[in-house]
């Protein structure tokens, strides 16, 4: 592998991050990779109607209940974020 190569493969992964906020970066930490990962599922929940009404029918409420629900557990999926030390 040449410099080069290496140079292409970097620069071709910081244009994903920075087009895709969910593809992370060096300077993530612990609670905002959680927090991506959980509002990437329940975006999922909501657009996928199959596992909606699965969802709807394990918990036994209406599918716009459960759609609403997930739509509410979008703003903090995770709780509050961490206090940060700033140095």
């Amino acid at each position: 592998m040449q410099a080069s190569d290496r140079f292409n493969i970097n620069s071709q992964l910081e244009h994903l991050q920075a087009k895709y906020v969910g593809t992370g970066h060096a300077d993530m930490n612990r609670f905002e990779w959680a927090v991506n990962i959980q509002r990437d599922s329940y975006a999922s929940y909501v657009g996928h109607h199959p596992i909606l009404s699965y969802f709807a029918i394990a918990e036994n409420e209406s599918i716009g209940r459960e759609r609403y629900n997930f739509m509410q557990k979008m703003l903090l999926p995770c709780g509050l974020p961490p206090e940060r030390e700033d140095d």
